[in-house]
């Protein structure tokens, strides 16, 4: 077995081993707290009170296992638990309780019965646990007491914001966040302070926290010299001002909180709209939140694909009518609230009825929205209303002025859920867990309500900077606790919480793309989304295939093109430059002299061609290769720019003005004098902007950006990001999945574009390094690790690393990056 296979078999072993124990702990069913304390009550003090709590929490437990069939709206075996009537009246074998005797009761025989039986219930999905039925039971032994219809159901989170009282400062302690947690951590589990990180672990943490890169070594090196006691502090602050790298991290949070990306469903037949250009100005000069929030609901041409979601082709359930999308969309990302159950009836998860659901989608509909329930429809139509009508009614006719009025209300100081929504955002992406554990049910309780109405209100009041809202909580202390594992990412999620410090957190996928590219080897060139809108009127050009009148993709084979072009006055030239790529080979001659030649089309630089221009005729010529066995895409892309005495300048685009065959009849077809008139116009295959290879931001021949690192935010998602967690975003996402699974480990092992760069990467460590592998594998640790290696590291790597070829350094990379070291926070 070789030294990488054993790793492969590794990691394989564990990462199924870690599946199987994230198996066995979601078995491990934990009850509801509440419901627990509320038996206990009605068992030592049956008050009326404590019936109606109960009672409620046992319709709470209907309508999540039992209102799918037994409701009014589906009435299965003409059983309907979400009434009293309905309850009391039983179904079509009778009653189903006997008040006052639950062993008598036939709800409490089939809910007893096991799994599969045809009488058992609920016949889908999991059974009661035992504390469920045995609460049911108590309730239907005391009566079976219905609590008053105005109830509700599900606790909701009060709407307005009240800011704490700060602690006095004690022990050192002034951060205000920090005293908060002080008098938590007393109240809880009354022990000291956990420890915090050292300053290794610090810098690696807030850089890619804000910037989602790695600190360089260099960087690490002054950071721990550095004997300043405020040094934490102005780091956050210097990294808050590296504009262009906060929002390119930042960027892919918003690009799933939002549902915007560069390619997917919608955009071939238009059903979709990118809001990449205003989401990403708006980071870079930190705009207000409610700003941004304005701008979102009452949308101006940059922002309005948000709201407009996606018309998906042909008919859809009506709950995805793009109207019900912007709902949905905004519910849940703007105000953490789930509409997708209320959508078609009446929520299972939360207070919200079809009507409110239909009401709020009616706001972003050009006419009046027909209710349907279950996609069937009711005939009645919907009311304009905000969910949250207390915080204003929709009078306005026009859906223009309904989104003035919205955006108005939405954003009101008093709409402490919106604060506290995003506040809890930010903390899950710190801390790898919101103080409310369901980011899209701020209905849930926190925590800790102190620290969540505390950041909510400080945000509110300090104008909504989201750079602001980063920086107080990142010079806590809070943040700066060593990370808990809290057992696994159950335990995480779990009920009740014990907040102990920040748990562990996987990289993201682009945070670990980011990390390949700054330390071995680029990972993209061409970016789906350019932040500088540069425009070049270059095509990737090809010879015209076609089939059955058709344009197809390219078979492979070799073709070649020609553009003649006029200097009038050679001696009058003050600058010549051509700069190409291919994919997937070329040649260029410029009047029949070889000036370009190319096999990876991420590899071009601009070069000086002054020499070689003549007066009068002057030939481009490429020769190009589509490798492969089966037809592929393949394209040609150049740009020539001749700048003359009196500052006219000539452009040679890569475009169909081009000639191509894919024969030839004689080599002298790279000169003047050749004959080309059988030749065929080139094909326009793809824009510079919008091509299989992206748009490569470095193509450019005055050396722009060439050194520049190309980030993961800006490309389109491939499958090596996707096995690591990114979204395809067709709908918000508000937490991506963190778990390790045989996807994501057959993907790290096998992916070709992450094996192609790291053996580059080895071949250019190797050439760094070529007689010093101790040195090597110094660097790599600083690069990677952001640490030094122990000795018995540096041992078994002086071990890989027989014999010393840039081989060996590809094992050493591939090991270091698939160590949990690397992968987590």
């Amino acid at each position: 077995m070789t030294k990488r296979n054993f790793w492969l078999f590794l990691i394989n072993v564990l990462v199924i081993l870690m599946i199987r124990a994230r198996d066995q702990s979601i078995a491990l069913h934990r009850e509801d707290p509440e419901l627990v304390n509320i038996v206990s009550k009605v068992k030592k003090q049956p008050t009326l009170l404590h019936l109606e709590q109960l009672n409620l929490k046992i319709r709470a437990i209907w309508t999540n296992k039992c209102f799918s069939c037994h409701s009014s709206e589906k009435m299965k075996a003409d059983l309907a638990l979400d009434t009293y009537e309905g309850v009391l009246a039983g179904g079509k074998d009778g009653e189903i309780l006997i008040k006052g005797h639950a062993a008598k009761s036939d709800i409490i025989r089939r809910l007893k019965l096991p799994k599969g039986h045809r009488e058992a219930m609920p016949s889908k999905g999991e059974p009661l646990t035992p504390l469920q039925i045995n609460a049911i039971a108590l309730w239907i032994d005391h009566g079976a007491i219905w609590a008053e219809s105005s109830g509700k159901l599900f606790y909701e989170a009060p709407l307005s914001l009240y800011k704490p009282k700060i602690p006095p400062s004690t022990s050192g302690i002034t951060h205000p966040i920090d005293l908060l947690v002080d008098e938590y951590f007393r109240k809880q589990s009354k022990t000291r302070w956990p420890v915090l990180i050292n300053d290794i672990q610090f810098i690696r943490r807030v850089y890619l926290d804000v910037t989602g890169l790695l600190p360089l070594p260099e960087e690490v090196e002054l950071f721990i010299a550095d004997p300043d006691p405020q040094k934490r502090n102005a780091l956050i602050t210097k990294l808050l001002a590296r504009n262009e790298d906060y929002t390119l991290h930042w960027l892919s949070f918003w690009n799933d909180l939002l549902r915007n990306d560069y390619s997917g469903p919608g955009f071939i037949t238009e059903g979709r709209k990118q809001i990449s250009s205003w989401l990403y100005e708006s980071l870079n000069q930190d705009s207000a939140y409610t700003s941004m929030v304005k701008s979102l609901i009452h949308p101006n041409p940059e922002s309005e694909g948000f709201i407009q979601g996606i018309a998906w082709r042909g008919e859809v359930n009506s709950s995805q009518s793009t109207e019900m999308q912007a709902a949905q969309n905004v519910a849940q990302s703007l105000l953490g609230l789930n509409l997708k159950c209320a959508s078609c009836h009446n929520s299972f998860v939360n207070n919200v009825s079809l009507a409110q659901s239909y009401g709020f989608a009616n706001i972003f509909a050009q006419k009046p929205m027909e209710i349907h329930r279950c996609d069937a429809p009711t005939g009645q139509f919907a009311q304009s209303q905000f969910i949250y009508p207390q915080l204003g009614l929709i009078k306005a006719d026009s859906l223009d002025d309904r989104l003035v009025e919205l955006a108005a209300f939405i954003t009101k100081p008093e709409n402490g859920r919106l604060y506290r929504t995003m506040v809890n955002r930010i903390w899950h992406q710190l801390f790898g867990r919101g103080l409310v554990a369901n980011l899209d049910d701020m209905d849930q309780k926190p925590w800790s309500q102190e620290v969540l109405d505390y950041l909510a209100a400080e945000f509110r009041d300090q104008g909504t900077s989201i750079k602001g809202l980063l920086q107080h909580i990142l010079t806590s202390n809070t943040y700066q606790l060593s990370a808990q594992d809290y057992d696994g990412e159950e335990n995480l999620f779990s009920k009740p919480f014990i907040f102990k410090g920040p748990g562990l957190r996987k990289l993201h996928a682009e945070q670990v793309a980011d990390a390949i590219s700054q330390c071995i080897q680029p990972m993209y060139e061409g970016s789906a989304f350019d932040p500088e809108n540069k425009q070049l009127p270059a095509f990737w050009i090809w010879h015209h295939y076609k089939k059955f009148d058709r344009t197809v993709l390219p078979d492979p084979g070799t073709i070649y093109l020609r553009k003649s072009f006029i200097i009038k006055n050679i001696t009058k030239i003050q600058s010549a430059k051509i700069i190409a790529t291919a994919d997937h080979s070329l040649k260029v001659y410029l009047n029949g002299t070889e000036i370009i030649q190319s096999q990876d089309y991420r590899k071009f630089r601009a070069q000086d061609i002054s020499t070689l221009l003549k007066s009068g005729r002057n030939i481009l010529a490429v020769e190009a290769g589509n490798d492969g066995e089966i037809a592929k895409p393949a394209g040609v892309l150049l740009h020539a720019r001749i700048i003359s005495e009196g500052k006219d300048t000539l452009h040679i685009y890569s475009d169909a003005t081009w000639k191509t065959t894919d024969s030839l009849s004689s080599t002298s077809w790279t000169t003047a004098g050749f004959n080309d008139r059988r030749w065929r116009p080139a094909h326009r295959y793809s824009s510079y902007l919008q091509s299989p290879w992206g748009k490569l931001i470095k193509f450019n021949l005055d050396g722009y950006h060439q050194d520049k690192l190309l980030r993961a935010s800006l490309v389109k998602i491939d499958p090596l990001q996707l096995a690591l967690g990114r979204p395809t975003r067709e709908n918000v996402t508000t937490k991506r999945s963190e778990e390790p699974g045989l996807l994501q480990s057959i993907t790290l092992n096998n992916h070709p574009l992450l094996h192609l760069r790291i053996k580059e990467g080895a071949e250019i460590w190797f050439s760094k390094f070529l007689t010093n592998p101790d040195d090597l594998i110094t660097h790599l640790y600083k690069s990677l690790l952001i640490r030094l290696p122990n000795p018995a590291e540096k041992k078994i790597m002086q071990q890989y690393l027989v014999p010393y070829n840039a081989s060996s350094i590809e094992d050493v990379i591939w090991s270091l990056i698939v160590s949990p070291e690397f992968q987590f926070l």
